[in-house]
């Protein structure tokens, strides 16, 4: 039995439990249980949403989920409800071992426990009889399905799934580690920035501050229109869209590009995709983000239970010294070029991080806005552990269209494989990696990257001398600090301005704020207004 601690704030919404239920278990491969304090579980919002799923709800007194030690207590929860956790409690009441932490999504909180002693019918999560991969019948068959093509290697000779160095059956692999925190109630020994801190909404992005008349400056995606066979490619390819999608020739598009083999490379819905993946196939030990950076990664890390530590990189710098990751840490991610400081780490340096039983995750979804990608790792097949993040959103402007893809090794790319769902990638998207990847579209981003540099020069000298540019920018973007940043940026919205807010970034504060690199009369219009908003506010401050 799966039960499913839940904290809830009065009036919430059945679709806000169980949005937050799925973030963490998306597909429940057994029966569930909801469980609550009492007074929660007679919300309409908490009954009408086990009711939807056909759960039972539980509701426990206050003073029985009181007696209940919990991993991550909060003394703010103990003196409003008079427990330390709900979520975990009513997750642990009988005796249960939890598998997720408390995770916050909203106004809800949400655990998962397993039941200490379950029925020969119930779901073991990592065990379960029934695994889609080993059972005798293959439920994911399907007439068009590409895993009975001869060239597919999910049932080719060297069937990765069943080969004797699979990492999921390795002795020393992150699936199954005897020492995995998912199977280790109480270890928070290196969880030093644990769920009690959470202070940050890692869930916010730049999407969220850009509005009707606003000039946007916080969206890192290409403003100007697409190429004219851009738009072409995806309208064939929409029109192809009856059959179901064949990932193989965009697959080997992506592959000869960065010379690896088809079987090192994941084709993923948007570059996002492959950190939820990666939070649902690896089991780490020890996760280290290095901070400030795009919070996507560190998200999906919580969201499935893992504790997570943060590596703040100190400014103005924000340089990486490879000496000050964790030696025993297994999975460790980083981004190069880094949203949102803009800075490149020299190759070596993230090359030394690359160790056997360890995961290394470069997030390069900004490497081809920097000329000749000089510091990308995507075409290094040699490094043990390695896994190269990558976009077509920024240089292409595919946001909506949500297309990437992983690089790394053919047993890491199969397990991460094995966590999506049946045709993950559309039709369309899968023609936009085709088109975009092909030798005269690589020029094409080389060309655009040039010039993205000469208008990243045109933006720095604009800027008023007041404000000032932190670390080295190599990328479409720029960090700048500003006294009164919070203030500055609404004053910027007032004027028609939308500025991307750095402080939902680990390491930032409201001071900092992002600038997306424009072409040079956007600049110099921003840079003009930048210095308009900046003399009042610079004037108040002096008459304190």
């Amino acid at each position: 039995m799966i039960v499913v601690g839940i904290g809830a704030r009065a009036g919430v919404t059945a679709d806000e439990v169980l949005a937050a239920v799925d973030a963490v278990l998306p597909a429940p491969e057994g029966p569930v249980r909801l469980a609550s304090l009492d007074s929660r579980a007679a919300e309409p919002g908490l009954r009408q949403a086990a009711a939807r799923r056909g759960w039972p709800l539980t509701g426990h007194p206050a003073a029985t989920l009181a007696g209940v030690p919990v991993p991550t207590p909060s003394a703010r929860v103990a003196a409003a409800v008079g427990t330390a956790s709900v979520a975990e409690a009513a997750a642990l009441l009988a005796g249960g071992r939890l598998v997720v932490a408390k995770t916050v999504h909203g106004r809800v909180t949400v655990a998962v426990a397993l039941d200490p002693a379950p029925r020969p019918h119930d779901a073991d999560i990592s065990q379960h009889d029934v695994d889609l991969r080993h059972h005798d019948i293959d439920l994911r068959h399907h007439d068009t399905d590409l895993r009975h093509h001869d060239t597919d290697l999910r049932h080719h000779d060297t069937d990765l799934r069943h080969h004797d160095t699979d990492l999921r059956h390795h002795d020393t692999d992150l699936w199954h580690h005897d020492t995995d925190l998912r199977h280790h109630d109480t270890d928070l020994r290196h969880h030093d920035i644990d769920l009690r801190h959470h202070d940050i909404d890692l869930r916010h992005h730049g999407d969220a501050e850009v509005g009707p008349g606003l000039v946007d400056l916080v969206v890192n995606v290409r403003a100007d229109a697409p190429p004219a066979w851009l738009p072409t490619a995806l309208h064939e390819a929409v029109e192809a869209s009856a059959a179901y999608p064949d990932p193989r020739p965009a697959r080997a598009a992506v592959a000869a590009a960065h010379r690896r083999d088809p079987a090192e490379v994941l084709l993923t819905a948007g570059a996002a995709e492959t950190f939820t993946l990666v939070a649902r196939a690896l089991r780490p030990r020890r996760a280290v983000v290095v901070h400030p950076s795009f919070t996507e990664p560190e998200a999906a890390l919580r969201a499935a239970g893992h504790p997570v530590e943060r590596l703040l990189l100190p400014g103005p710098g924000y340089r990486l010294d490879p000496a000050a990751v964790p030696a025993d840490a297994d999975l460790v991610v980083v981004g190069n070029p880094t949203n949102p400081t803009s800075v490149l780490h020299p190759a070596a340096d993230l090359a030394a991080l690359a160790r056997p039983g360890r995961v290394l995750l470069v997030d390069e979804a900004f490497a081809d806005t920097v000329p000749g990608e000089p510091e990308s790792l995507a075409g290094r097949s040699d490094l043990p552990g390695l896994l190269v993040v990558r976009s077509l959103t920024k240089t292409w402007g595919l946001a909506g269209l949500r297309v990437g893809y992983a690089l790394g090794p053919a047993d890491l790319v199969a397990a991460l494989a094995a966590q999506q769902p049946h045709w993950p990638v559309s039709t369309p998207a899968l023609a936009a990696l085709s088109a975009c990847t092909g030798p005269a579209a690589r020029a094409e981003a080389e060309e655009v990257a040039h010039q993205l540099t000469e208008h990243r020069a045109a933006l720095l000298a604009a800027l008023p001398r007041t404000v000032e540019v932190l670390a080295e920018p190599r990328s479409s973007f720029v960090l700048l600090r500003v006294p009164g940043g919070a203030r500055v940026r609404e004053r910027l919205r007032e004027r028609g301005w939308a500025v991307r807010r750095g402080d939902t970034f680990p390491g930032l504060t409201g001071d900092h704020l992002r600038v997306a690199v424009r072409d040079p009369g956007t600049s110099r219009a921003f840079a003009a207004a930048l210095a308009e908003t900046l003399d009042p506010i610079d004037t108040t401050e002096e008459v304190r």
